[in-house]
């Protein structure tokens, strides 16, 4: 007899494995299903997030930020270092040893709150008589049915049409976190969030690093005023060459390299080869094999399970969360709307707004933002007031030689409620859950204005962007 539970969770993710825990603990039997294995063969909870995205990311950044430091900051504290080396292997290792730690966190999670662990890959079969049955196909496969099932399988790398990566020559993020030894020449397609983190970590490492974007600008998600300093931050101070409006043609891998040939936007032709080719030019849901034809599982034209506001397909008990639905594909978001959908199903009614969910590129400088852009409310036609500040005069960006960049502040011309903030500098990532919490809450710019901030503090900048909006800065 198959094994039954009230909820079955498919995928691990941020989304899925936090779905399952809050399902549990609300006292319902759960199961969570994933199929993702390390490169040991050993299967690892935790998503791409956890294994090869999110975390292992941020574990490369700091090595690289702590090499460009003594390379080339800490002789402004009167730190000299000598004959100093680097070791890729053994910060791969550290990184792999962060994954580790995160992953197995996972299991003891699901274990302590008696989640059900199910290896292998989910499908949808039949919905029969009030209940899901899913065929988990790992070592052996087995049937279990469910009373409501979650999807959380999240998204995979977008592929260039004609090359497929092989994470050898042409890497997509996972084959980006493992490079074994530093290319002379890095070639990187896409100057999203990827494709910047992976570039800069490489060249803070000794790559010779080029940057190929297809948009007409860069970081067009992006306020523009943050985009453009950090545009010149990134050419100017790193060294990256970053192209934009470019068309790309023949990618042809060699021996030992990678040839790309692509236009300008004025047509232009180009061919340069690289010993390593990033390609980062997005993600798209993973819905590969996830259901039988004859449940026809809604997707859109972009393959995104179809859902509603409450994450609710339109088969019955069957709902979708994160990367695999509408909306913008962040862990945090993942994690919120499976907590939501868990709360859901026990009759209670919690609410995720996605005008206050935070984005973060962590770069260095980090850029975070919430809410309207400039250009945004430019276009909608909005009454605004801004208020702008730099971390070139705050005593704490200054002791930590991390004065690049600035917080900006938009509100309201009429009510003065806070509509965006804008961050591009140190801790952004940190800096940022305030403007959310004030957002959440309604906050006007006076309220941030009229709170104390600690001094010295990198907060104050966000204290002065907020004086600055009604024009009555006080360090400006």
């Amino acid at each position: 007899m198959s094994q039954q539970f009230d909820v079955v969770v498919i995928g691990a993710g941020p989304g899925g494995y936090v779905a399952a825990i809050r399902a549990a603990q609300l006292g319902f039997k759960t199961a969570c299903i994933d199929e993702f294995k390390n490169k040991e063969g050993k299967q690892s909870l935790g998503g791409t997030c956890l294994n090869v995205g999110c975390i292992p990311s941020k574990a490369l950044l700091e090595s690289s930020e702590n090499w460009e430091r003594i390379e080339h900051k800490f002789e402004a504290h009167g730190i000299s270092v000598t004959g100093a080396q680097f070791d890729v292997k053994k910060m791969l290792e550290r990184k792999d040893g962060i994954v580790a730690k995160l992953t197995q966190g996972v299991a003891y999670l699901l274990k302590k709150n008696k989640v059900t662990a199910l290896f292998g890959h989910g499908k949808l079969l039949a919905h029969k008589d009030g209940a899901w049955q899913i065929e988990v196909a790992g070592e052996a496969t087995e049937t279990v049915t469910a009373t409501h099932v979650i999807i959380a399988t999240g998204s995979v790398p977008r592929q260039l049409p004609g090359t497929p990566t092989d994470n050898k020559l042409i890497l997509d993020n996972e084959g980006a976190l493992a490079i074994p030894e530093v290319p002379k020449k890095l070639g990187v397609i896409g100057a999203g969030v990827i494709g910047l983190e992976m570039g800069s970590v490489w060249k803070r490492l000794g790559a010779d690093v080029t940057i190929l974007e297809a948009a007409p600008g860069f970081l067009l998600a992006a306020d523009e005023a943050v985009a453009k300093e950090a545009q010149k931050i990134f050419t100017k101070d790193l060294g990256l060459r970053i192209s934009t409006s470019v068309k790309i043609g023949e990618v042809k891998p060699g021996k030992n390299n990678v040839t790309v040939s692509y236009a300008d936007s004025e047509g232009k032709e180009y061919s340069e080869t690289f010993d390593k080719l990033i390609v980062a030019i997005g993600r798209v849901p993973n819905t590969w094999n996830l259901a039988a034809d004859a449940v026809q599982l809604p997707l859109d034209e972009r393959g995104f399970v179809v859902v509603d506001d409450a994450c609710r397909t339109s088969l019955p008990n069957l709902w979708a969360i994160g990367d695999v639905v509408r909306g913008p594909m962040l862990a945090h978001k993942a994690s919120e709307e499976g907590v939501a959908v868990a709360e859901r199903l026990a009759g209670q009614h919690p609410h995720i707004d996605f005008n206050t969910v935070p984005w973060v590129i962590y770069t260095s400088p980090e850029m975070a933002w919430v809410g309207k852009t400039e250009q945004q409310l430019k276009k909608e036609g909005v009454d605004y007031r801004k208020g702008q500040f730099p971390f070139s005069p705050n005593g704490r960006a200054l002791g930590l030689g991390e004065t690049a960049g600035f917080v900006k502040m938009l509100a309201d011309a009429k009510t003065d409620r806070i509509l965006g903030v804008h961050i591009i500098g140190p801790y952004a990532s940190e800096l940022i859950t305030e403007a959310v919490v004030a957002m959440e809450f309604n906050a006007s710019s006076e309220d941030i204005a009229r709170i104390v901030h600690a001094h010295p503090s990198l907060s104050e900048a966000l204290h002065e962007a907020a004086l600055g909006v009604d024009k009555r800065g006080l360090h400006s």
